[in-house]
């Protein structure tokens, strides 16, 4: 069986998903498939934080204002993809107040909101707060929900018209002169695609896919480990400033929080090591800031891999469990048109969740422009699907089997 389409989306991820709703709104007629359910690779496996930009302030002005930037599309098309629980920034005793400054001054210049409040006023707001807080700067970090984020682009795909595949992975591309002629995606699917132009989007496994069409494009892909433990009614995500190290995030859910998380270079995105120490470092480190977690229940944990991309990792001097920029944190994402070696093709790699709108926003410009299409984007004024009803969203997490490990006890309590 062959089926044509003017766009094939390789990757059902945030981006993915997002690419090929993007197109869709645009009038073309996309497919997106993916090897297993929805949200079943790096999306569904992150930590779920929706970036403030402060994170990154101090030290990458294009990603914090892309990160301020999109949050605040997101809170207004995303609804209840989304969790609006603010952030802290909490300093310790042991933390360098000159980092905490900087951070400040960089969120103040590129409006990030940011608000400095003492330490006593952290614990009212976090009543299990460490004492050793010295004080806490308020941010606009939220919560998102990355199997309903997803499952809602794709049905926003169907409804303009595209088609959505799961269990469809790819088995092989065809290229003559220069050009992907035909894809054939096995599994659940198991047909032949002609496709006028393909898009690579499988985050950490873009290396893979892209050397089936004879393409080189060199990942640095890194696992880290989340922990979600039994703690009702947190509050605000609780973020640890200092340089970015392993056990700095907890992100509150309603019953629970997430700790996370650890950063190593792995070789194989689906193949490597799961150390019981790095789920213990994450009441170590979590714990200084929230001491109480250290008792707490651990309900699950799981490890994702963030989708890297070499030469971005390799000018940081990236390294496995470092801080700050060598840490391998993705400041990043990159379009890359493989029209030099493959006409017809495009990857995008890097970024991180929360600018996952953006990275579609500039790879649908680009196929747009490969297919003589002049439709401007419309995501960040097109409120995704169902996204007022939480019902509604968790029957289309349901349908497109997008159920993931990171938010799969709000997706099951609603």
């Amino acid at each position: 069986m062959t089926h044509r389409t003017d766009v094939l989306v390789v990757g059902g991820g945030a981006t993915g998903a997002g690419i090929a709703r993007d197109l869709a709104l645009r009038g073309v007629d996309v497919t997106l498939a993916d090897r297993g359910g929805l949200s079943s690779g790096t999306t569904g496996r992150s930590h779920g934080l929706l970036h403030s930009g402060a994170r990154y302030a101090e030290a990458d002005e294009v990603g914090a204002r892309e990160c301020i930037s999109e949050n605040r599309i997101l809170r207004e098309v995303a609804g209840h993809c989304i969790g609006d629980t603010g952030g802290l920034f909490v300093q310790l005793a042991t933390d360098d107040p000159d980092y905490f400054e900087a951070k400040l001054a960089a969120c103040h210049e590129y409006d990030i909101p940011a608000e400095v409040i003492s330490g006593e006023e952290a614990c009212e707001h976090v009543p299990d707060l460490s004492p050793e807080v010295e004080r806490a700067m308020v941010v606009p970090d939220a919560v998102v929900y990355p199997s309903r984020l997803v499952a809602a682009n794709a049905a926003d795909v169907e409804r303009h018209g595209g088609t959505v595949l799961r269990n469809a992975p790819l088995e092989s591309f065809t290229v003559d002169d220069g050009r992907i002629t035909g894809t054939r995606l096995g599994g659940d699917a198991g047909l032949d695609v002609e496709a006028t132009y393909v898009v690579n989007a499988t985050g950490a496994w873009a290396g893979q896919v892209a050397a089936e069409a004879g393409v080189d494009v060199e990942m640095r892909p890194t696992s880290g480990v989340m922990v979600s433990v039994d703690y009702t009614d947190l509050g605000p995500v609780l973020n640890r400033c200092r340089d970015p190290a392993d056990g700095d995030i907890i992100i509150p859910h309603d019953d629970q929080v997430v700790l996370g998380t650890t950063s190593n270079v792995v070789d194989d995105p689906d193949d490597y090591p799961k150390r019981e120490e790095e789920v213990e470092k994450m009441f170590d480190e979590c714990g200084d800031m929230l001491p109480a977690v250290r008792e707490c229940e651990t309900l699950r944990a799981w490890w994702g891999v963030r989708p890297l991309y070499a030469p971005d990792e390799d000018a940081r001097g990236s390294q496995s469990g470092g801080q700050g920029a060598n840490r391998g944190i993705s400041r990043g994402f990159f379009v890359l048109d493989h029209a030099d070696e493959v006409e017809n093709f495009a990857s995008v790699v890097g970024g991180k969740l929360t600018s996952y709108r953006l990275m579609a926003e500039q790879t649908a410009d680009l196929v747009a422009d490969r297919l003589g299409v002049d439709e401007p984007c419309r995501t960040a004024e097109e409120p995704l699907p169902g996204a007022n009803d939480p019902g509604t969203l968790d029957q289309f997490v349901s349908t497109y089997d997008a159920v993931s490990p990171t938010d799969e006890d709000v997706v099951a309590d609603d």
